[in-house]
């Protein structure tokens, strides 16, 4: 297998556990590793995948044990560095009874990796590259450290993965930014993988098939937009085609999304750039059904991290 690389936030999640209430009320709290690039590198792991972690914490106890989960997945942490003068970053999220979720961003460290840091990188070593830009895209030093990263990756030619993972709370004041940055990636990228609300979020589109028939036209790359139990949608070569979601009795979705774009690297890492290239519409779907399945058994475990531990590629045909 060829090596990936993801970068971006490694983060505790602190989720209340006390239903229906705001923070403020929240009394009891889970300690979750997380982080969108974070997960994708433990899905790659857990599969079997070849993969490096770039990504900065605090020099406390939960950057500590960010490293030691990445480390116990097979993660190479080579590239998570210690901060010694910011504290990991905290995501505190509770659900209150209304079900909107109440949410509240402490960070710190996560948004330090500079560029600096991440030229010290040998991209040689790497076949795929994968961005999932939830604090990347956010003013700061992890901000440029993307931007350096994507250009030593397109003169290097190296396969390009993006994950936008918006999250609202974070860009409710500045919406548009994340829009322009998202096309920076959209438009020299090899892969994508959106959700539907993101999907017309990005193009200012007012359905989805509006959206796709952008995404079809303004871009070059391959990508996949998840539906959920509708399946998802492949969009490649100016064509679209649904794959089947598999059927499960959800218990917690958090990470489905990580694990589809984590098993679908891990397919492509077998490949060189020119194969992926070449590759045929049914190869694709195979390999989107693939992470399809992958998605799916995450649903059925409490904790992304958690539901990792029971991906295997096994599970693939």
């Amino acid at each position: 297998m060829n090596k990936i690389l993801c970068i971006g936030e490694a983060l505790i999640d602190m989720i209340c556990t006390d239903k229906g209430t705001s923070l403020s009320h929240g009394q009891h709290f889970l300690k979750k590793a997380g982080g969108a690039p974070t997960n994708v590198a433990a899905a790659i792991a857990a599969l079997g995948g070849n993969v490096e972690l770039a990504a900065k914490v605090g020099v406390d106890p939960f950057g500590k044990h960010l490293i030691a989960v990445m480390q116990e997945f097979g993660v190479s942490t080579k590239w998570v560095l210690q901060d010694e003068y910011f504290f990991t970053t905290f995501a505190f999220v509770s659900l209150m009874e209304n079900g909107e979720r109440d949410f509240y961003f402490n960070r710190g460290a996560d948004g330090q990796l500079n560029r600096h840091d991440v030229d010290a990188i040998n991209l040689e070593e790497f076949s795929i590259i994968h961005f999932g830009s939830a604090t990347g895209f956010l003013p700061g030093p992890l901000q440029a450290a993307y931007q350096g990263l994507l250009h030593k990756a397109l003169q290097q030619n190296i396969f390009i993965s993006f994950d936008p993972n918006y999250r609202h709370l974070l860009f409710q004041n500045n919406t548009q930014s994340f829009i322009d940055q998202s096309w920076n990636f959209l438009n020299c990228c090899h892969f994508f993988k959106v959700s539907d609300e993101e999907a017309m979020l990005i193009t200012g589109a007012a359905t989805l098939q509006d959206a796709v028939k952008q995404l079809l036209e303004k871009t070059k790359s391959v990508f996949a937009i998840t539906l959920g139990k509708e399946g998802t949608l492949l969009g490649l070569n100016g064509q679209t085609m649904m794959v089947p979601s598999i059927p499960v009795n959800p218990v917690d979705t958090t990470g489905a999304g990580d694990a589809f774009v984590g098993a679908l690297l891990y397919q492509l890492s077998s490949k060189s750039l020119q194969d992926i290239k070449t590759m045929t519409t049914a190869q694709w779907e195979k390999m989107v059904a693939n992470a399809n399945k992958a998605g799916a058994r995450t649903c059925e475990y409490l904790g992304a991290m958690e539901a990792f531990k029971h991906l295997n590629s096994s599970i693939f045909d």
